[in-house]
Order: structure tokens, then C-alpha cells, then sequence
């Protein structure tokens, strides 16, 4: 049964932080044709965003500082025990010959034994996340301002889109490393074995 979001997300109803507003980013039905996998994919069916949260996924938007402090994300990190942080920037020009090979290691679908947290800060591009049970991939625009969380065990990708540019601010509960488990039948199969048994298998934005 999924929580209400009072419950998992419990910094946003402290009463001394002010609760930032839903965020208003875009999620539809992929289309799965082939294809660049930058491009939209928009099946043209809009994904209610009660329905991701049904699937454990949140998601608020928090404006972008212009001066560097982030009080709503640092309270997110006091509250979900994140010790670390730090901004990764993917750009086209910047990775130059390994820009492809990168982002086909982002689009592995995947999972995580621990939550997944972004904080767009520039650029822009999508999350697609697997329905459970119908295994349908719902595709979640994401763009400055946005904040998104992926719970455990949930099967997921990256892709930037067709500008080819995303900053981004990522937490971690230790060091800075995370370990994704490529799906296959032992995934599927046993989730949480797949966690503890394992090797490192790809790339993670």
C-alpha cells in the first residue's frame, strides 16, 4: 500500500520549512518506437501524477537560487540521512566522442537498492520509470527547478534530450558511489538477492 507522501517524505510538513509547490513537470506513456532515444516518444497519453505517486515516485519544484543556498534540499538531506552530494554536468561538447556510448549506459533499465535523488539545476531530460504491474514505461520530463525522487526497486533509465545539456545536483546517504543492477531474470525473479549478490553492472547518471 503506498504511503501518503506525509509519511515518506516527511521534511515537507516540518512546520518551520515552507512546503515547496507540486511540480508541474510533463509524464505520458512512452511510445516505444524506434528511434532516437532523445527524442520525446509521446504516446499522446498523459500519465496522471497520482499515479507516480502510487509508484513511490515524488517530485516538487523547487525554483533554481541565485545565490547558492538550497535550504529545501539541505532539509531534504537532514531528513533522509543524506551525507553527500554533488552536481554532475553531462554535455554533448564536453564528453565529445564518448557523448553515445555514455548515454546508451544511461538508458540501461535498471534498479537501485537505495532511493535515487535529482535536483535539476540547468538543461533538461527524461526519467523513464516501469509501471508496476503493467510494465509500461511512463516517461517523466524533467528541467531546472525540478526535484525528483526514485524509490528503491524500481525499474528506470536516463536519457538527456535533444539539447543535449543537463546539470544536475545528485544525494547520497555516504560516499558518492551507487550501484545499478541491469534487469534480467534474476532481477525480476529476486530482487532483493540481486542487491546483495551482484556486481557492479553499468553507468549511472
Amino acid at each position: 500500500m503506498a504511503r501518503r507522501q506525509e509519511e515518506v517524505f516527511p521534511y515537507l510538513y516540518l512546520p518551520h520549512i515552507s512546503r515547496p509547490p507540486p511540480s508541474t513537470m510533463r509524464a505520458y506513456y512512452l511510445d516505444d518506437l524506434p528511434g532516437d532515444q532523445r527524442a520525446p516518444h509521446d504516446s499522446g497519453e498523459i500519465v496522471d501524477l497520482a499515479v507516480l505517486d502510487k509508484l513511490g515516485v515524488l517530485h516538487w519544484h523547487i525554483p533554481v537560487s541565485t545565490n547558492g543556498q538550497y535550504p529545501e534540499i539541505d532539509a531534504v538531506a537532514r531528513e533522509r540521512d543524506y551525507k553527500n552530494r554533488d552536481v554532475i554536468t553531462i554535455t554533448k561538447e564536453g564528453l565529445g566522442e564518448l557523448y553515445e556510448s555514455k548515454l546508451k549506459m544511461f538508458y540501461e533499465e535498471h534498479m537501485h537498492e537505495d532511493e535515487e535523488i535529482r535536483y535539476i539545476l540547468d538543461g533538461s531530460g527524461y526519467f523513464d520509470v516501469r509501471e508496476h504491474p503493467t510494465d509500461s514505461w511512463i516517461r517523466i520530463a524533467v528541467s531546472a527547478g525540478d526535484l525528483i525522487v526514485l524509490p528503491a526497486g524500481i525499474y528506470h533509465r536516463f536519457t538527456l534530450d535533444q539539447r543535449n545539456v543537463i546539470k544536475a545536483m545528485r544525494l547520497f546517504k555516504d560516499e558518492p558511489k551507487w550501484t545499478p543492477y541491469n534487469r534480467d531474470a534474476t532481477t525480476d525473479a529476486n530482487p532483493h538477492d540481486s542487491f546483495i549478490s551482484r556486481p557492479f553492472l553499468s553507468t549511472e547518471f
